[in-house]
């Protein structure tokens, strides 16, 4: 039987998505949430003290939050993958003749003839039923399980260095108050978009105009809010 190496000549985007949403998400919820957490402390008080050390807070509290919230999030996903093939290789032990028929009758489905269809399911079982089912049944890579670890260190780095950008504004120009947080925040949330974009393979000025204008509304109504409640105490 001949056999074939795969030559790779794409290159997929997909395979990135587990850890590009953890760093995208860690960096934009790090400049938004410590900006906005700034600018508010920022229109209540106008202490540039405060204002520092409510950006450092922001950005302990925040890293270590994001972390321990991927690493309960994908461990949760982790341990319902496993449960699942656990299911899975006790029904082709007790079932395996079912659990064949499954697997031909997924063929099918996707547009193979019935006799390719049993006869690739067949050599699959042959070769690894459990990785065939978890694949093909539940879209489970067995060999890949989502990683917490993973998912919880490049969320709690991307939060800190996201949010880092509104301290070093503040530390640059501390006179110029919230003007420069608030514009080097935007300017750091369209560029974060921008990458995240590039990487994943999207539109990159879509992305950046998303997280633009949404980070924008976040600041602007903390700002408000900080406002009121400083007028009012």
């Amino acid at each position: 039987m001949q056999t074939y190496k795969s030559p790779h000549l794409e290159k997929h985007k997909s395979h990135r998505a587990a850890w590009l949403r953890a760093a995208v998400l860690g960096m934009n919820d790090g400049i938004v949430s410590n900006a906005s957490l700034m600018l508010g402390v920022l229109a209540a008080s106008h202490n540039d003290s405060a204002i520092l050390t409510a950006g450092i807070a922001g950005l302990v509290a925040g890293a270590l939050s994001m972390a321990a919230g991927e690493y309960v999030s994908v461990s949760s996903q982790r341990d319902s993958e496993k449960a699942d093939i656990a299911i899975e290789r006790r029904s082709i032990a007790a079932n395996p003749k079912k659990e064949l028929a499954e697997l031909a009758w997924i063929y099918e489905q996707r547009g193979l003839e019935p006799s390719l269809a049993k006869q690739v399911a067949v050599q699959l079982h042959e070769h690894d039923a459990v990785g065939a089912h978890a694949r093909d049944e539940l879209n489970i890579d067995h060999e890949d399980l989502a990683n917490p670890t993973q998912a919880a260190i490049a969320s709690a780095i991307a939060f800190s260095l996201g949010s880092s950008i509104p301290i070093l504004a503040a530390l640059i120009a501390p006179a110029s108050g919230g003007m420069i947080i608030a514009a080097l925040s935007l300017v750091g949330l369209a560029v974060s978009g921008a990458v995240g974009a590039y990487i994943g393979g999207g539109h990159r000025l879509i992305a950046s105009l998303r997280v633009f204008v949404g980070g924008g509304i976040a600041m602007a109504i903390t700002y408000f809010i900080g406002h009121l409640i400083g007028g009012g105490v």
